[in-house]
């Protein structure tokens, strides 16, 4: 399995620097994790929009699904003038509304997830809990062999987590706030719980994501290091993580 980070910036996207989003590789089958603003421009120096025919959407915040709405658009053209003959398939948590966008675009398909759900996508399998946050929202683990990445999306710590991410190959986890914060009201991990969950779920490789637009970001990083997994770096757009 690849992963490229796409973006990973917290709420709104930097120049050249989009929001949440993850394309997941493996021989020539590719799925992409959220989709937030930039991330639609951004995906398109790696892969052509028409090779990519799986969407999954962890929530709707709009750093996590902004760029969906020009995806549609972009199957439907392409579609017509002959360029990709697949349907766009989009995942989410369950939402009349955003069913409603998808399905009303020609050739582009919307299914529901939730705790409970167990999707079979190409060589991947996908499966989901669900998080501490404002609005419904799930952590996502894809597997395939014997490899395993789990992204947690947006989310305060929890100690589920640790037991969803157990021996993940690679853990992205949200770092949206510096130790000593506290982020049980918004739904956000401090560096220090990233780096807690990072250790306890024995991950061997974790990129921290989600990442904030102030303070010093190496500081964010000094803190999940210390918790005592060293395997730890910040997320970086266009970075390749091989399994």
């Amino acid at each position: 399995m690849k992963c490229r980070v796409i973006g990973m910036w917290g709420g709104f996207p930097k120049e050249n620097g989009p929001c949440s989003g993850y394309l997941i590789e493996q021989d020539e089958f590719k799925v992409l994790l959220d989709c937030g603003s930039g991330v639609l421009t951004n995906v398109q120096k790696y892969v052509d929009l028409n090779n990519i025919n799986h969407v999954l959407l962890s929530h709707y915040h709009y750093d996590h699904f902004s760029d969906i709405g020009a995806y549609l658009f972009s199957r439907l053209v392409n579609t017509k003038i002959g360029n990709t003959d697949e349907a766009l398939h989009v995942y989410g948590p369950d939402d009349e509304e955003m069913k409603r966008r998808v399905e009303e675009i020609e050739y582009c398909e919307f299914s529901t997830i939730d705790k409970n759900s167990e999707l079979h996508i190409g060589p991947f399998r996908f499966t989901f809990m669900r998080n501490n946050h404002p609005i419904e929202t799930y952590s996502i683990k894809i597997e395939s062999g014997h490899k395993k990445i789990v992204y947690t999306s947006d989310t305060s710590y929890t100690s589920k987590l640790i037991e969803f991410a157990a021996d993940a190959d690679l853990l992205i986890a949200e770092s949206s706030l510096y130790d000593g914060m506290d982020g049980s009201a918004s739904g956000h991990m401090t560096s220090s719980e990233a780096g807690m969950l990072a250790y306890q779920s024995k991950a061997k490789k974790v990129i921290l994501t989600h990442l904030p637009h102030y303070g010093e970001l190496e500081e964010l990083l000094a803190s999940a290091l210390n918790e005592g997994n060293h395997a730890i770096e910040l997320a970086r757009p266009g970075v390749l993580i091989e399994l």
